[in-house]
């Protein structure tokens, strides 16, 4: 059953839900809270790349979130967390809260978005490897997982090191 999924930016009356959206989708509490540190983390914290998905009775289904972090001294943007509701998960709420946020960071002006996730999922978003951009975490992970977007190939994209906000712990 295919579900016609509403995206929209957070709103504060938002906030309990999308913790609960990433209490549900996750073991621990570490996204939640992550999520938390960064809202509160003002030279990270872009409000308008905070985005859900709502379930067809108005309750939160999905959320993506974009954040600030450089390569080097160049601006970028980080991909994470993004979660579903366990109820909603495989229906396209997660895809839809993406794509959603990576079309508000390209109309903004934004242009790489980093992300460290599944290889088999990201992909379909046009993320690559990001050592194909000569772009690198500051920490050893297999280079499948460490993505890279360019949302306007015609622009030049940074080279260098990931530099994540303070929240990230890395």
């Amino acid at each position: 059953m295919a579900t016609s999924w509403i995206t929209r930016p957070e709103t504060t009356a938002d906030l309990a839900q999308i913790r609960e959206v990433n209490l549900a989708a996750f073991p621990t509490s570490h996204e939640a809270d992550l999520v938390e540190a960064l809202r509160a983390d003002r030279q990270a914290w872009i409000p308008s790349l905070s985005w859900v998905t709502e379930a067809p009775d108005g309750s939160i289904a999905g959320f993506a979130l974009l954040t600030r972090c450089h390569v080097d001294g160049s601006p970028a943007l980080t991909l994470g967390p993004c979660a579903v509701r366990p109820e909603h998960q495989q229906r396209g709420a997660g895809s839809a809260a993406i794509r959603a946020a990576l079309d508000a960071a390209r109309e903004q002006g934004e242009n790489l978005v980093l992300v460290l996730g599944h290889a088999d999922y990201y992909p379909r978003f046009g993320f690559t490897p990001a050592s194909g951009h000569s772009i690198r975490p500051p920490f050893d992970v297999e280079d499948k997982y460490m993505m890279a977007l360019a949302l306007d190939p015609a622009l030049p994209v940074p080279t260098g090191t990931i530099h994540y906000p303070a929240a990230f712990g890395v």
